[in-house]
């Protein structure tokens, strides 16, 4: 792994360059990007997502991962995962927003804190019409 893992509370995962995208974002507002560690899709079935998924959590610690989208194959490399991993949770459709809330309660133990982004995210969403 290339990120330094000491301080990573949760991983995100997507397709294409979503996760570093999306932490890149936290980092520049907060500089709070170093409690995610991303991991991309690109090139990898469904098979090395989840054995790469699983070395992160094992390197990491991490017991909260978020995912782009709740029919895609990194999610679906999760569920998988959950079942031989107690403790792990899921959060899919994962939004900027609800990355900033996670980031931000280090004080709260991750499975909460992923909960409470999780509001965060599905509130941040409206639509504005002319």
């Amino acid at each position: 792994m290339t990120e330094d893992t000491a301080s990573v509370r949760a991983i995100v995962a997507g397709h294409g360059a979503f996760a570093v995208g999306l932490v890149s974002a936290v980092e520049q507002i907060t500089g709070r990007g170093n409690v995610f560690f991303t991991m991309t899709n690109t090139g990898l079935c469904l098979e090395d997502i989840q054995r790469a998924l699983g070395q992160a959590l094992d390197e990491t610690g991490a017991r909260v991962i978020f995912t782009d989208l709740p029919a895609g194959s990194c999610t679906m490399a999760v569920r998988r995962l959950l079942r031989g991993r107690p403790g792990v949770t899921l959060v899919t459709g994962v939004n900027l927003s609800a990355l900033l809330d996670f980031s931000m309660h280090d004080d709260d133990e991750p499975v909460a804190a992923a909960h409470a982004a999780i509001e965060r995210g599905k509130a941040s969403m409206m639509a504005h019409d002319a």
